[in-house]
């Protein structure tokens, strides 16, 4: 996945249907507080760490929520949970691609209708032997940069991340 935008992220399209071009997208999300108000309705999820590029991105859906042993041995840094409300479908791409439309390389998928718990998990792949081919570029077996995990939650859980920024620095304490 790739943005040349700084974040990517995953977000619900029906919410965004009104996006059409550059003008009816810049008022909705082109300045950090329009994104927050996209977070804490859980129509978008960033994968933001502030970096344009391509990035491995693994979105596991359900299950217990939990990193495999290997992710977890990698594993650099957490999300809290954002929410995110799913209208059927979800979407992954850069910031900049989201749109009424889907742009050429957006990842679609569907999720039943309801409200989830997104976690997302920051991965040092190149720390593990074997991620990294002669060449510089990441193995067939390297891990991905981000595991995103989706998992449903209750109305009982109201409290989610609402910060355009995924992670928090190690300087500012929560």
């Amino acid at each position: 996945m790739a943005t040349d935008a700084g974040m990517l992220a995953l977000w619900d399209p029906q919410s965004f249907t009104d996006i059409v071009d550059y003008d009816t997208w810049d008022p909705q999300l082109g300045e950090d507080e329009d994104v927050e108000r996209h977070i804490r309705t859980g129509a978008l999820v960033p994968i933001n760490i502030r970096s344009d590029g391509a990035f491995g991105v693994l979105v596991r859906v359900g299950g217990p929520g939990r990193l495999t042993e290997r992710e977890s041995r990698h594993r650099l840094v957490s999300s809290e949970a954002y929410l995110f409300c799913s209208s059927g479908q979800v979407w992954l791409s850069g910031i900049e691609a989201v749109s009424a439309e889907a742009w050429p390389g957006t990842v679609q998928f569907d999720l039943p209708v309801g409200r989830y718990a997104v976690v997302i998990h920051l991965i040092a792949w190149e720390d593990e032997e074997g991620s990294v081919d002669e060449d510089g570029t990441p193995s067939a077996a390297a891990l991905p940069d981000f595991v995103v995990l989706v998992s449903p939650t209750g109305p009982e859980q109201d409290l989610f991340r609402s910060d355009v920024e995924t992670f928090d620095r190690p300087d500012e304490p929560r």
